[in-house]
């Protein structure tokens, strides 16, 4: 049974998703910065660092919500960042970013489905995306989809929680994903399924070795993982042949 944000609705994951992050879209920002207490930030330099030495041209963000990794790939010098979110809410936000930063000319916000992309067949130099796939209905569907839009020789690069294995982290990220982050979640976001949806999706979400495997059943190749801060997130990558 998928996990979802809205257990008392009968609608599909994906529209429970969109629905969940037009509500917290004010106060996304603020919350993912705050509960990850700035390690995000730092989690998503160090991913854009690891594309550099391939230089991409075209990049695809999905999920690219705010658009905060979206603005981070302006430092690998592209033609072009183009971003994908289902929720209008997130990319109203993100659109306010980039004209005040007045990068409208570099990145482009577009609402698509990350399951079903609006884009030709291998088109991208790097197909990027934070903190979004666990929020897939279908893991394997996205990622497949993502290699289709991925040029041959491209990159697949995702940023994801994980789950810590090693004595204490293991039981302190638990703890605090479960008690102390839904808690502030609902207090500053007001929807209190959003933030108990958060730990239960990361639960549920498979990672590490499991995730490798849906990475490669998708068509890619030469895959990595590499897990960050006591293994609270990890970066996976994938080339397309």
């Amino acid at each position: 049974m998928a996990v979802v944000p809205y257990k008392d609705k009968n609608t599909s994951k994906r529209e429970q998703v969109e629905e969940m992050f037009d509500s917290i879209s004010p106060k996304y920002d603020l919350l993912n910065h705050l509960l990850s207490a700035g390690i995000d930030i730092s989690w998503r330099k160090k991913a854009i660092r690891l594309l550099q030495p391939l230089a991409p041209r075209q990049i695809l963000d999905i999920a690219t919500g705010t658009g905060d990794f979206a603005i981070e790939a302006l430092k690998l010098n592209p033609e072009k960042i183009t971003g994908v979110d289902i929720s209008e809410g997130m990319l109203a936000i993100g659109r306010e970013k980039i004209q005040k930063l007045g990068v409208a000319d570099k990145i482009e916000l577009r609402s698509g489905d990350s399951e079903r992309l609006p884009f030709a067949d291998n088109v991208f130099d790097a197909v990027i995306v934070s903190f979004g796939v666990r929020n897939f209905e279908n893991l394997l569907k996205g990622l497949t989809d993502m290699h289709r839009v991925t040029r041959p020789g491209g990159t697949c690069l995702v940023l994801e929680f994980s789950k810590p294995r090693q004595f204490p982290f293991k039981q302190f990220f638990s703890f605090y994903t479960n008690r102390f982050l839904p808690l502030i979640g609902r207090l500053v976001s007001k929807d209190a399924s959003a933030y108990t949806y958060l730990p239960e999706s990361m639960q549920a979400f498979p990672d590490g070795p499991d995730f490798i495997r849906v990475l490669e059943q998708a068509g890619f190749t030469q895959t990595q993982w590499i897990p960050l801060t006591f293994g609270i997130c990890s970066i996976y990558i994938g080339k397309k042949v």
